[in-house]
């Protein structure tokens, strides 16, 4: 029996790598204009950076992670999302020396031990943003910006922003009291794992994706009624700074985000149908929180899978180039010598080239040529290189033009047309 690819994790072939190009590259250039520089962190790190950050309570935490002890005896986990290690980055290199803020953005791959379904993998890529040092509104409005303007640029209609205030540890705990008094009285109705956060952290059965927990929490207390007013003018700054950049957002208090570390702002995009397409939010005390000092930051995950899923649904195709510009055929010995040589002095000027290397008639060889989707195809043999001269034919119409085989600055000239 053949071995396949574990459940959850999918192969990125060579008919669709160009799409993930395209997306990337796009994605550094919106980075960039926002003054965000690129960190590439470790696939896996100690797990206790995942529990003091992420925290133990959240469902990550708890079901999703891939754990293991290394040879040394070291518990180690596959990075299931990518701000804890930005953040551990962060602190282990000294960037709060660094003149402020610092802006990063990075590819990531990710890893969770969940249900398979669609724009939910096991192995997940996903691009994110984090500023680090900055406790102003502007911030978290800055990676918001940062966002829209991926959806803008790329064309997808039909987002909407939601945003809520968290609250900070000093106003939180009595949120969380009058919240457990509001579930008290059902408490019996709610799911196990609910069960075991009503006493460690009772916010988190707000994110219960449970039909039944969900319905619970529908009449909960509004949040926003208990901030302090710190988070509260905070809050107040955010949606000042959201009107002047112009983006429109609604107020979802009942938003609060999978992940412990994150206070006062948390958002989300959601598209036409309710799913949500990104989130992110502020964490104040996630670099205190392990080990390092008392550094404010903001920031967001967008998962690239699920952003060509958004592409695929709204029928917006990414442009796909050439895959080959030229493709040179040959005749004899002489000629696949020549053709390999002529091949070889083009892809240093920076023309995509291919060759037989099949040992096909000049039959097979075309055909292949219209496989690859050439945009250009020439075939050499003992007279063309004898006459220095060769037809090259254009292949979408069957233009055809004698061209000087030496003569590399007008063949590429032609090519680039």
């Amino acid at each position: 029996m053949a071995i396949k690819a574990p459940k959850g994790t999918k192969d990125l072939l060579p008919q669709n790598s160009y799409k993930w190009q395209y997306l990337e590259e796009k994605l550094r250039k919106i980075a960039s204009t926002y003054g965000c520089r690129e960190i590439r962190t470790p696939m896996f790190e100690s797990t206790e950076l995942f529990k003091r950050g992420v925290g133990e309570t959240t469902d990550v935490v708890q079901k999703e992670m891939y754990t293991f002890e290394d040879k040394a005896g070291r518990s180690i986990t596959l990075k299931p999302e990518g701000t804890a290690p930005a953040a551990r980055a962060f602190i282990e290199n000294s960037m709060y020396n660094d003149v402020q803020p610092t802006k990063l953005y990075y590819f990531t791959p990710c890893f969770r031990y969940e249900n398979v379904q669609k724009g939910r993998l096991r192995q997940h890529h996903q691009f994110g943003v984090e500023i680090f040092g900055s406790y102003d509104a502007s911030a978290d409005v800055e990676v918001i910006s940062i966002i829209k303007r991926v959806y803008d640029e790329l064309g997808i209609g039909g987002v909407s922003l939601r945003i809520n205030n968290i609250g900070c540890p000093d106003c939180r705990p009595k949120y969380n009291e009058a919240l457990k008094q509001y579930l008290s009285s059902r408490y019996d109705e709610l799911c196990p794992i609910c069960k075991t956060r009503f006493e460690k952290n009772p916010l988190r059965i707000l994110d219960c994706k449970n039909k039944n927990c969900k319905e619970i929490v529908k009449e909960a207390p509004t949040i926003l009624d208990y901030v302090c007013d710190d988070c509260a003018n905070h809050f107040d700054m955010l949606e000042k700074y959201l009107n002047a950049v112009e983006i429109e957002f609604t107020v979802d208090t009942l938003i609060v985000r999978g992940l412990d570390y994150y206070t006062r702002t948390v958002f989300e995009f959601i598209d036409g149908n309710g799913s949500t397409l990104c989130g992110g939010g502020r964490y104040n005390n996630l670099i205190k929180e392990i080990g390092g000092p008392d550094v404010p930051a903001v920031g967001f995950g967008m998962g690239i899978e699920r952003l060509l899923i958004a592409l695929d649904e709204q029928n917006i195709e990414i442009p796909k180039e050439n895959y080959i510009d030229l493709f040179i055929g040959s005749m004899g010995e002489k000629g696949r010598l020549f053709a390999l040589g002529l091949a070889n002095k083009l892809r240093y000027r920076g023309i995509k080239c291919e060759c037989d290397h099949m040992n096909k008639k000049v039959k097979g060889q075309m055909k292949y040529a219209n496989k690859i989707e050439a945009k250009y195809s020439v075939i050499i043999g003992e007279n063309e290189i004898e006459n220095n001269s060769a037809i090259f034919k254009k292949m979408d119409n069957g233009e055809q033009i004698d061209i000087s085989l030496h003569d590399l600055d007008r063949i590429c000239h032609i090519i680039n047309k």
